[in-house]
């Protein structure tokens, strides 16, 4: 195995901008984010889908094995057998796989069976997980460095301006069959990414957000911060 090599870091920002005023901004920037299913068929560069897709690719991974694949879909021919196939393993979900306190709990999201917006949507990005490096190498941590992506990913699709929703057929074996990826690589999740659609609505439930003291627990210690 060769040596590890280091190199000096760089400091990669504004330093007039406090680490609090920045960490504020980028919050009431992503509290605006929604997961939409009404989207516009207003075109979306793929210069724009592969920004986005390096953003995603820039998370860390376990010993930086970068797990993933991102496969990008605009052609409507394809868009239209992915939306079968979805559409397919969704009924199937609702009418036998879910029990009925799952179902219960969807019901305030309103969905259902039918995703039109798998083909009005410009642009679908199918994230695969890789169950080997493309040298067949061993791969580590997985799921967690899929996430971590996955998090940049719509965090940089909304910083662009432009809607997402984390889609999850399942099972999600078509997505393989359909865009022909070989056994190495496992659906993970559907994410459309596009405009949402002028008269767009989202479901109120899903703008409730636990409040901070129900998802942080602080030990912070005798010291006060460094840093404000």
């Amino acid at each position: 195995m060769p040596e590890a090599r280091f190199i000096p870091y760089e400091p990669r920002f504004d330093p007039g901008v406090p680490p609090a005023d920045a960490a504020e901004a980028f919050y009431q920037r992503m509290k605006l984010r929604r997961s939409v299913r009404m989207f516009s068929d207003r075109p979306v560069s793929r210069q724009v889908i592969e920004s986005i897709i390096r953003a995603a690719g820039s998370a860390p991974s376990g010993a930086n094995k970068q797990p993933w694949r991102f496969v990008c879909v605009g052609d409507p021919a394809i868009k239209r057998q992915i939306r079968l196939g979805a559409e397919q393993e969704e009924r199937e979900f609702y009418e036998r796989r879910a029990n009925e306190k799952w179902l219960d709990d969807l019901k305030p999201l309103g969905t259902d069976t039918d995703k039109a917006f798998l083909e009005t949507v410009p642009w679908l990005i199918v994230v695969f997980k890789l169950a080997a490096d493309d040298d067949g190498s061993q791969v580590y941590y997985i799921n967690e460095s899929l996430g971590i992506s996955v998090g940049l990913l719509l965090a940089a699709a909304h910083h662009a301006g432009l809607a997402t929703l984390t889609h999850t057929p399942s099972p999600m074996k078509f997505l393989a069959q359909i865009l022909h990826r070989p056994v190495t690589e496992r659906p993970y999740l559907l994410i459309p990414v596009g405009y949402p659609a002028d008269d767009c609505r989202v479901p109120a439930a899903a703008i409730e957000r636990k409040p901070l003291d129900q998802i942080m627990v602080v030990h912070e210690g005798p010291g006060k911060d460094a840093e404000d």
